[in-house]
């Protein structure tokens, strides 16, 4: 019998003792913390709330993304950006569905080619190219995002 009145009494606390609160659902409508506390039901410090938000913020506004690109020429030659035009033209006349970049940075005028997620896919077009482009190699750098049709 006192098995019995302890299973029971074991149960009733049980069915009692809630995980979440209920009164949570109706301060989140009231707040406006982002969509995902929303989703997930928690509440947080709202200085963790606010950081999040500029996180989200913030990454709405970067138009790049880590990847890789070609470098087929740098120089800091007197001459070095009639060169890296010429070299952007001479590579745009022979692959023109692929992007080019000249950069300036001191003291070198680079030219990139491509816009590539993994490095496989860069060592791709650096062996197709390597023939015209025998100083060509890989470097990590900020690409557009890639198109996605």
């Amino acid at each position: 019998m006192g098995r019995f009145l302890l299973l029971v009494i074991s149960l009733l606390v049980c069915s009692s003792i809630s995980g979440q609160n209920t009164l949570a659902d109706k301060n989140m409508e009231e707040n406006n913390e982002p969509l995902i506390f929303r989703k997930l039901d928690i509440s947080q410090d709202p200085e963790l709330v606010r950081l999040v938000e500029l996180h989200i913020k913030h990454n709405e506004t970067i138009q790049t993304i880590q990847g890789f690109r070609v470098e087929i020429f740098f120089s800091s030659a007197l001459d070095a950006r009639q060169k890296a035009l010429a070299i952007k033209s001479a590579f745009l006349r022979e692959y023109p569905e692929t992007s080019v970049y000249v950069l300036y940075v001191s003291p070198d005028f680079k030219v990139r080619v491509g816009n590539f997620r993994t490095k496989n896919e860069a060592l791709k077009l650096m062996k197709e190219i390597q023939g015209r482009f025998p100083k060509a190699f890989i470097v990590p750098d900020l690409i557009e995002f890639p198109n996605l049709n």
